[in-house]
């Protein structure tokens, strides 16, 4: 039987390959219902700026309920990591860069 250890075995440098997926694939399966809810709202966000937004979103919540995990401790190190902070960025700029309000 194939556990969920064995299975975030596989990595890209310190980021399980599991986990990245999962939190993509999360974003892609809810956008639908997020997509609705940000329209009664008067927001329009393209599914794919949601999909860019997913690790920057992930690194807000994780901040929010304290649980530190390797990404969001090497995006807060102020000495290091720059690539992961350059990434981070880009998309987020990626994922807001599409929205607009609409306007009744």
């Amino acid at each position: 039987m194939i556990t969920l250890e064995y299975i975030r075995h596989f990595r890209i440098f310190e980021y399980a390959i599991f986990d990245l997926a999962v939190a993509f694939l999360g974003m892609y399966l809810l956008s639908p219902l997020l997509l609705k809810l940000f329209k009664k709202i008067n927001i329009n966000i393209p599914k794919i700026n949601l999909i860019f937004l997913t690790l920057p979103i992930g690194i807000i919540f994780h901040l929010l309920v304290g649980q530190i995990t390797p990404m969001t401790k090497y995006f807060l190190d102020i000495h290091s990591h720059y690539v992961l902070k350059i990434i981070i960025l880009l998309l987020f700029i990626l994922g807001i860069r599409g929205i607009k309000i609409i306007k009744k």
